[in-house]
Parts: structure tokens; sequence; C-alpha cells
């Protein structure tokens, strides 16, 4: 049997993303690009699980990424990278849609609105496209968040994905299989979905 690290297939999302914010901290700024590489997808979907449009996604990222470079030293444990960058983006989503708010005078819009894809999105997905995504737009956004992370996450670290959506450990997969099944509810109760 042989020791030693773990081949980067089996190393959990926030580990690789903890090696690569270590080495982007200690001088090899080339670093940074493998991070945004690595973790883009993911912050992706937790704007856009916030119901955050396109550009308001664009732009938390970019802020997030833009924090993470002023603020690299102030994050005490590298491995919680992931967690801190999906709390940036979360907060900056948060940030930008109260500020738009304000700007065409809505007192009170939904907390997670649904996002909304635009005519090019839905002329490009197939009908089994458009019928699961409807039936996940069904899912309580709870769930919706839950599984658009770890949708994403070639082996999702449980760990980091606690401390970002605010649940416990033990509850994620216990969680992540009752939403499951609520999908594959909706999915077999309608006659366009064929397996």
């Amino acid at each position: 049997m042989t020791t030693g690290p773990a081949p980067a297939a089996q190393e959990s999302l926030s580990t690789r993303a903890g090696q690569a914010f270590t080495a982007y901290r200690l001088g090899e700024r080339d670093r940074l690009r493998d991070l945004v590489e690595l973790l883009t997808p993911v912050l992706w979907h937790t704007a856009r699980a916030q119901g955050a449009d396109a550009t308001t996604s664009e732009d938390a990222i970019q802020t997030a990424w833009l924090q993470l470079v002023d603020h690299a030293e102030g994050i005490a444990e590298p491995a919680a990278v992931l967690g801190w960058l999906v709390t940036v983006v979360k907060r900056e989503v948060w940030r930008l849609s109260r500020g738009a708010r304000r700007e065409i005078g809505v007192e009170e819009v939904p907390e997670r609105p649904a996002p909304a894809a635009d005519p090019a999105t839905l002329s490009i997905l197939s009908e089994r496209q458009r019928v699961l995504w409807s039936h996940f737009a069904q899912l309580p956004p709870r769930c919706q968040e839950l599984l658009r992370v770890i949708a994403f996450a070639d082996r999702p670290d449980y760990a980091a994905i606690a401390v970002s959506l605010g649940m416990p450990v033990g509850s994620i997969g216990p969680t992540r299989g009752r939403c499951l099944g609520k999908l594959r509810d909706l999915l077999g109760s309608d006659p366009r979905w064929v397996v």
C-alpha cells in the first residue's frame, strides 16, 4: 500500500483550492489563474442560486476575486478560501440586488427571484433540458442552492458546503437525497420527461 498525497482527481474541491491559494500567497502569482478556473463555476452557480441575472452574477464574482486579492493575507486557513469566496459572492449579490431595487423604486421584491433565462439560452436548450429546468425551478430555494453547488464540484467538500450554505455537515447528504427525490418525482409525473 502506498502512502502520500492523493491524486488531484480524488482531492476535494476545497483542498485543491486551498493548495492553489497557498501557492498564490507564497508568490506563485499564476496560481490565482488556477484558482479562478477551479472555483468560478461554483461561484457562478452560487450567484445564480441567489436569483442574480447574468450581469449581476458577473459583477459579484469579479468583486469576490478582487476582494480575495486585497484580503489574501487575512484569510487564516487557506482551505477556507472556497467558503470565503462563496460568502463574498452571496453578500455582493444581495448588495447589488438591494441597490437595483432602490434604483427602480421597488419596495418589496421576493427574497429569491427565479433567474430568468434569456431568449438565446432558451432557444439552445433541448426540450428535455427545458423540462428538467422547469421542474428544478419548482424545488424550494434551499434545494436549488444545494444541488447547484454540489453538481459543479468534482468531489463535493461537505465541510465547505456546510459553511457556505449555513447547514450542518450531517444534513447535507440527507437533504441532497430529499431534493433529488423531489426532482425525480416531479420529472416522473411529467409525460414530456422520457428516460
